[in-house]
């Protein structure tokens, strides 16, 4: 649907604005960042990654999100992005996310499916990756790593715990070691990259975009 001129949301985490944009056979809507200063070369974070996914995401995309701490910030800047279908979590069960995306792509392959999984969940069920490998499914999955199993340390907050001791923190810990997703996504057939900026990331989401088949981008949060 096109709109008639340029607007500003306040609400967005990262300023963003819908605006004509030309791909060469004429001009279409989409959004587009305006990066704060030294996004580029600062670290990625939920609110600069979010902004980038809504910003590169394609027409008639099938989203489906278990990024846990990348999740509101994204559902906040995907109001702009292009037209898309949004799957969430319905409880609070982790793990759904790659073969929610796999059973997706197996029902539309006409649709590109991408997927906002935080590393934590994706460990439950990290053999659907092998799966979009398999059946060649047009996936594009998007790691959150922030090195840790944070819905637990959420739910000690919500218990009270407000700093856990030094063995809980071990325990919800995924950094001893630091999980490898390029690594594992390469181990199961699926061609991955890693981002630790918001402007790498962007290269690596467009690069993963333009290529058919599944892929793996490891988001360093």
């Amino acid at each position: 649907m096109a709109r008639q001129a340029a607007k500003q949301p306040s609400s967005a985490p990262y300023p963003i604005v819908i605006a004509p944009h030309s791909n060469g056979d004429g001009p279409e809507w989409r959004a587009t960042v305006e990066e704060l200063p030294g996004c580029e070369a600062s670290g990625a974070t939920p609110e600069s990654a979010a902004a980038v996914v809504a910003v590169g995401q394609p027409e008639d995309a099938i989203v489906i999100d278990e990024g846990v701490t990348v999740s509101a910030p994204y559902v906040a800047a995907a109001t702009h992005a292009a037209p898309h279908t949004y799957l969430g979590l319905t409880g609070g069960a982790i793990g759904q996310g790659l073969p929610s995306a796999a059973g997706a792509a197996l029902a539309r392959p006409d649709r590109p499916v991408l997927v906002l999984q935080a590393d934590g969940s994706a460990m439950y069920t990290l053999q659907a990756l092998w799966t979009h490998a398999r059946e060649g499914l047009d996936v594009t999955t998007l790691i959150c790593a922030n090195r840790s199993y944070r819905i637990l340390l959420d739910e000690l907050r919500r218990a009270g715990v407000e700093q856990p001791r030094p063995g809980a923190q071990s325990m919800t810990s995924l950094g001893e070691p630091p999980l490898d997703w390029v690594a594992l996504a390469t181990g199961m057939g699926v061609p991955a990259a890693r981002a630790t900026t918001a402007g790498e990331l962007t290269i690596e989401l467009r690069r993963a975009l333009a290529e058919p088949g599944p892929h793996v981008v490891e988001m360093v949060l």
